[in-house]
């Protein structure tokens, strides 16, 4: 639906405004470029200050629906704000690098406070009607069907005197005294510090509220729009735009969601293994309306899985995430099997059991015999070629790959594997309960590691081969946690356990031998019953709650491994910076995307960014692997690539899709010949 803009006058003169701008009734880019004629897109002052809220006549503003960033801003300038209870109000300016630009930083804590307005617009916080009402945001909740009849009598009753008129930006009754102010502003900038340490726009943010407290709301103006033209053209807000858009994007798929075809009813979903995976797919599904059946091999195996399952919801009822009534509702959604005769008549069958290729394609052979023609038969699998599990079944159409990632029921991205033979009508269905269980679903090709793994491995590769020539394990994990990650590749190792590190690293090995750093360093720490966090000695030894120290006896092995490798240390290496530990970690992946995306394995960049931030934990304000290496630039990369395969070997050799955009000075991330596509 497009956008849309209404004005009716009724007999009373009360003049009615419709706006309808989807998604989020947003101002539109007319409205944002308009302004002074010395300063173009002075909008917050020249339109909503000087021409709204300072209007001879009143304004109302009638909320229903959605109303964030530029919506809320016109709102916050009218002289007064009515709403439904389902209305939703917000200022998440913040999640796209800039802050709000049109009077937002300085209405929005004259209306709810200054500790109120920090949160929602640090954290891009949105608060429903009854919420913003208690808060002061809105003046009154009024059924939908009254609310334009309201909304009018209110007009009038403020030009009558009979209810106050009073510009929002003059409100002085919800901000503290000045003392006091700063000290909840330096409160918040010490927060914004430690949870966003890479991130400038936060800081600035709290700057702009701050100016307008001290030297008063038209001095706040002035800087806020000031700051947000510097921030609107930060790498940033390119950044966070460009992962804004790719995300809402990954469900367009040529060939599959151009065809016109429905989403079938998929309301019965069974899943074999009830270990972490399993669980935890199993809780995404029955918390958004799926009936589940978990199968186990045996009772014992059955009951824990069906704990863990339980457990999880707990932990929900226990974070106020989930009432008790919505938490016996949904439980109720699940069931245990041992056998297939309950499978009959499931819509789709997740595979989710460990990851050994001849258990699981006797389970898809067997699952052909007791499930529907219809049945959609997937797998979890994080690294096994598809057609190697399907090897021993006839209906290859419906045999699609469900990657999701640990635990299944928080994190956001669903990995979509679609073979050569997989019908486009299968991964339209699951595309749909993607979305239906909250997940981002990225649809690829079908190859040892799919796309997130294919990047993943060459990052813990690359981590490896530096520090058996001489890096320090920590100082590595410490770059590239500065840089942006959630942890560093050998406390991620622990995390995941060297178990799941091995068995992904052998698949690799086993399909891409010549550009495998094959490293002893994991199988020696093996050997003395180092598994990582779950034996509290990995990488790292951890304590009682976890908590992660470095331990002086890695160095045994590393020395070990060096002897069995026959590598000596590099003394340069020893004393990398971290511009060049990032580099070094990080550019073998691009590479690696880039055969990925020149393989067809992905048929966007905008894809690839996605998997990356939302698989790997890629920052997002960097935009995505692809779309950061094209801001590092091509040449660059390759040039440094070639300059190490030259020193370490054929590990960092550049592919030929990045040796060609080099050689070119093209972006990485360019539409490719879509003839090609693996999908």
């Amino acid at each position: 639906m497009g956008g849309k803009t209404t004005i009716t006058v009724g007999s009373d003169g009360v003049a009615i405004i419709t706006i309808i701008n989807p998604p989020v009734n947003s101002l539109s880019v007319d409205a944002m470029t308009t302004g002074l004629a010395s300063k173009p897109g002075y909008v917050s002052i020249d339109i909503l200050s000087d021409t709204v809220e300072a209007a001879r006549k009143p304004s109302v503003a009638a909320i229903d629906g959605l109303a964030l960033g530029g919506g809320l801003e016109v709102a916050m300038a009218c002289h007064a704000r009515i709403a439904t209870s389902n209305a939703q109000l917000g200022l998440p300016e913040l999640q796209l690098g800039i802050i709000p630009g049109f009077g937002g930083t300085q209405r929005l804590p004259r209306l709810v406070g200054l500790a109120k307005a920090l949160e929602m617009m640090l954290t891009s916080k949105q608060v429903r009607g009854e919420e913003a009402h208690t808060l002061g945001l809105v003046d009154a909740i009024i059924p939908g069907d009254e609310l334009v009849d309201t909304a009018r009598q209110w007009a009038l009753d403020i030009l009558a005197r009979r209810k106050p008129w009073v510009p929002s930006l003059y409100k002085t009754d919800k901000i503290e005294p000045l003392g006091e102010a700063r000290e909840i502003l330096n409160f918040a900038r010490a927060q914004a510090r430690r949870q966003a340490p890479n991130l400038q726009h936060p800081q600035v943010c709290i700057d702009v509220i701050e100016a307008g407290i001290v030297s008063g709301p038209r001095a706040g103006l002035v800087k806020e729009y000031e700051s947000f033209q510097v921030l609107l053209k930060s790498d940033t807000c390119k950044s966070l735009i460009h992962v804004f858009f790719a995300q809402r994007g990954t469900t367009k798929v040529p060939g599959v969601t151009d065809l016109g075809l429905k989403p079938r009813r998929i309301t019965k979903v069974a899943i074999l293994g009830g270990g972490l995976m399993g669980s935890g797919i199993a809780t995404a599904l029955i918390l958004n309306g799926y009936q589940v059946i978990l199968k186990e091999v045996n009772q014992k195996f059955l009951d824990a899985g069906l704990g863990r399952v339980k457990a999880n919801l707990t932990s929900s009822v226990k974070k106020g995430k989930l009432t008790q009534e919505k938490f016996e509702k949904t439980i109720s959604r699940l069931k245990g099997a041992l056998d297939y005769e309950s499978f009959k008549d499931v819509d789709m069958v997740i595979e989710a059991v460990i990851e050994n290729v001849a258990l699981k394609q006797q389970i898809f052979s067997d699952l052909e015999k007791y499930c529907s023609p219809n049945c959609i038969l997937a797998s979890n699998t994080s690294t096994i070629d598809l057609n190697l599990i399907g090897e021993k079944t006839k209906s290859h159409d419906r045999i699609i790959g469900a990657h999701f990632f640990s635990p299944a029921h928080v994190m956001p991205l669903l990995e979509i594997v679609r073979t050569s033979k997989t019908s486009p009508q299968t991964v339209v269905d699951l595309l749909d309960v993607g979305k239906k269980i909250r997940k981002t679903p990225v649809v690829v090709g079908n190859c040892t590691g799919f796309a997130v793994n294919r990047m993943f491995f060459p990052y813990t590769q690359a981590a490896l081969l530096l520090v058996e020539r001489g890096a320090d394990i920590y100082k590595i994990d410490r770059a590239i946690t500065k840089f942006g990650m959630p942890m560093g590749p050998f406390r991620l190792c622990d995390l995941v356990g060297f178990g799941v590190a091995v068995a992904t690293g052998s698949q690799f090995v086993l399909n891409f031998p010549e550009r495998t750093y094959k490293s002893m360093l994991i199988p020696l720490m093996q050997e003395d019953k180092r598994a990582g966090e779950t034996t509290r000695k990995g990488f790292y030894v951890y304590n009682d709650k976890r908590k992660a120290s470095p331990d002086p006896e890695i160095k045994k092995y590393i020395d070990k491994a060096r002897e069995i490798s026959g590598i000596s240390v590099d003394p340069k290496l020893g004393k990398l910076s971290d511009k060049d530990i990032i580099e070094m970690v990080f550019f073998p992946v691009v590479n690696e995307a880039c055969r990925v995306y020149a393989e067809g394995i992905a048929v966007k960049a905008a894809d690839l960014d996605i998997a990356g931030v939302m698989g790997m934990g890629f920052p997002p304000y960097r935009g995505g692997i692809m779309f950061w290496g094209d801001m590092v630039g091509s040449k660059y990369i390759n040039g440094r690539l070639n300059e190490w395969s030259t020193m370490y070997g054929g590990f960092f050799k550049p592919c030929d899709y990045l040796a060609q955009r080099a050689a070119l000075g093209a972006p990485l991330s360019a539409p490719l010949d879509q003839s090609k596509s693996r999908l």
